[in-house]
């Protein structure tokens, strides 16, 4: 062998190696996930001091102020070190559900009262209790509330929950005035009825210097979502209704009014009982929508956290510090009880209506999130509670504290709503071949229904074609053509396919859903000036045993006459989580359930102990019996977009338990 050709092989093997080295470098680089920049740390509690936190307020001099379900009031100095000092300031409140700080004294709502807590002989501890207005009670269950808020004049904003507990158990009422609304007091007591059609109203915030709230699902609430409210807002829940007559009222459309544009379904059985109203499949629904052409005072929800995917219970909103959280400043979090998470909203205001998208944040919190508090160092207070109310996670309440360790994750940024389709705007630069791919790009929409049944499945379910995409040349936007956008329905946007330039990495969270309650004014884009290289569409012809474009991954079969079919696989063997986990993400079922231990609803386990056959879970899962599990107060929505298919294996792998 030449010393020519012992170069041109040294060469060749040189390459070889660096190849193999740069596969496996990019095989280690896995694509960081969402706890490699948000870090939950818990905050130490004295023994024995259980929070179950309701609301959460900073202090000026830096401490937390906490009030808990239990009736306690507690004072927490250096709350960001690692030896907390935590002081009881009050007791013997009744759940309270909220915290404000105001001249020197805390603010809390009580069950059925705003009361200011004061110090006046400077002990740490509260000596006024003094109530600044009381509001009636029923006395029935669920009647909590929320607040207060602080308002610009140095007023407060409260809510009330409905109640529930009568025949119709289900149906959530006003027993006593004020029940289902917003008030407004003053610190004089000056009571003003604000806005009403509230069922949940867990989570108000003042944001920006505008008054917001979230709502939960529930009858007439087929998902969570962002509301902004103004004075004489009715919010789509009727119960409030029945005070809308009274002389301070600023809502004037009335019950009967209501009841005259749509059905109640208060239908009695042959015994003279209340029947339970059910969804109803292939039914000729209506919307919240529809019905805000018939109720001009209706308020659309601004941004909609879809069911099951970003929250079952949604709580408190707050503005992002523009100190805090990197990219992210100036936009909101949002809590969620139930699954014990953080979502983010990127909110924009179009032809005078708020809209936006949601899309995940941070996950894996130890217990129901219910109340967010900045801290001087711009990491965020997290309060927690969990009994009666059922969430994921291992523990019945908590205190804890989201901390961004100053990385920038490759992820959404915003996304803005232009008159052909959306901008995407991006943290870190994008790829050029993964961005002006349309593979990289898919968009669904679909709405949910409104009625009296508890919560809604997704319906008018349709995917939105993607014809073209204009990627900057800095890589940190991309302008997609949708072609059949559609006011007032939700557009999820998945970026599966998208990279980012540096390290090839996927987004931490590739789906963000857009709520488009207006389709804005402009110039729309040419598709001279937009890329349509699609690597998905790639035209196979139909020989045997060739996989086309939209059966990847199915096996195919060559018949007689040359041509190919799907062959799916029979098996009696009943599937593993494994097999059905991708099943149980899609559908939402992970959201509530969990295969041992309980959770929000029932362990899968304690499922299969009830010895329904497969079929009967699969009635269940389109028609769920809430009053089959009396334990649990967070009923399961009707889930009928589930396939027949689909639900059997479901059901399979549950029984597949006992």
């Amino acid at each position: 062998m030449n010393k020519r050709t012992k170069q041109l092989l040294s060469g060749l093997m040189t390459g070889f190696l660096s190849c193999v080295t740069l596969f496996f470098s990019l095989q280690a680089q896995e694509t960081p996930k969402e706890e490699d920049f948000l870090k939950i740390n818990k905050v130490r509690t004295p023994e024995g001091t259980i929070l179950e936190v309701g609301g959460l307020a900073t202090l000026p001099d830096g401490s937390l102020g906490i009030s808990t379900r239990r009736g306690d009031v507690y004072i927490v100095e250096n709350p960001t070190s690692n030896t907390p000092y935590f002081r009881k300031f009050a007791s013997g409140l009744h759940e309270i559900l909220g915290l404000a700080y105001k001249d020197s004294a805390l603010y809390c709502a009580q069950r059925g009262e705003l009361t200011k807590l004061k110090d006046t002989d400077h002990d740490g501890k509260a000596d006024v209790y003094e109530a600044i207005y009381s509001w009636p009670l029923s006395g029935y269950y669920h009647e909590y509330s929320f607040g207060p808020k602080l308002a610009a004049d140095g007023s407060f904003f409260i809510t009330g929950n409905v109640a529930f507990g009568d025949e119709e158990w289900w149906r959530g009422e006003s027993r006593v005035p004020w029940r289902g609304w917003a008030f407004n007091i003053k610190e004089d007591g000056t009571f003003t009825p604000w806005a009403t059609g509230f069922r949940s109203p867990a989570g108000i915030g003042m944001l920006n210097g505008q008054f917001f709230y979230t709502e939960n699902q529930g009858d007439w609430v087929g998902s969570g979502a962002l509301y902004m409210i103004n004075k004489g807002d009715f919010l789509g829940h009727p119960a409030g209704l029945r005070w809308t007559k009274e002389h301070n009222s600023p809502v004037k459309l009335t019950l009967e009014q209501f009841n005259s544009k749509i059905d109640e379904r208060k239908v009695k059985d042959a015994q003279g009982r209340y029947i339970k109203p059910e969804n109803v499949v292939n039914e000729d629904y209506k919307t919240l929508a529809q019905l805000k052409t018939e109720f001009p005072e209706l308020r659309l929800p601004a941004v909609i956290l879809p069911h099951g995917i970003l929250g079952i219970s949604n709580s408190e909103p707050v503005v992002i510090p523009d100190s805090a959280f990197g990219p992210f400043g100036g936009q909101i979090l949002i809590g969620d009880q139930g699954m014990s998470i953080i979502s983010r909203v990127m909110l924009e205001e179009v032809n005078g209506a708020y809209q936006g998208a949601s899309i995940a944040f941070r996950s894996g919190f130890r217990s129901g999130v219910l109340r967010l508090a900045w801290a001087p160092d711009n990491s965020l207070f997290v309060g927690e509670t969990n009994r009666g109310w059922g969430s994921a996670g291992d523990a019945n309440e908590g205190l804890e504290r989201l901390i961004w360790d100053g990385k920038i994750p490759f992820e959404i940024k915003n996304i803005h709503a232009m008159p052909d389709g959306f901008e995407v705007e991006f943290t870190l630069p994008v790829n050029k071949a993964s961005g002006e791919d349309l593979a990289s790009y898919k968009v669904e929409s679909y709405t949910y229904k409104y009625h009296p049944v508890y919560g809604s499945p997704p319906v008018g379910i349709e995917t939105c074609q993607v014809s073209g995409v204009k990627l900057s040349a800095d890589g940190l936007k991309a302008r997609i053509i949708v072609n059949n956008l559609r006011e007032h329905f939700i557009h999820a946007i998945t970026l599966d396919g998208l990279r980012d330039k540096g390290n090839y990495y996927s987004l931490v969270h590739p789906t963000a859903y857009y709520t488009l309650n207006a389709i804005p004014q402009g110039a729309k884009l040419a598709l001279s000036e937009v890329s349509t290289r699609n690597s998905a569409a790639v035209v196979v012809k139909d020989e045997p045993g060739i996989t086309k474009a939209g059966q990847k991954g199915k096996k195919l079969a060559t018949s007689k006459t040359g041509s190919t079919k799907a062959v799916s696989a029979v098996t009696t063997k009943a599937p593993t989580y494994e097999e059905v986990v991708g099943l149980l993400s899609k559908y939402t079922c992970l959201a509530c359930h969990n295969p041992k231990t309980k959770q929000v609803g029932p362990a899968f386990v304690d499922v299969a102990k009830r010895k329904y056959n497969n079929s009967k879970i699969v009635e269940l899962i389109h028609n769920p019996q809430p009053q089959d599990w009396p334990d649990y107060p967070t009923q399961m929505p009707p889930m009928p977009q589930v396939p027949q298919a689909d639900a059997l294996k479901i059901a399979a792998y549950i029984n597949s338990l006992r």
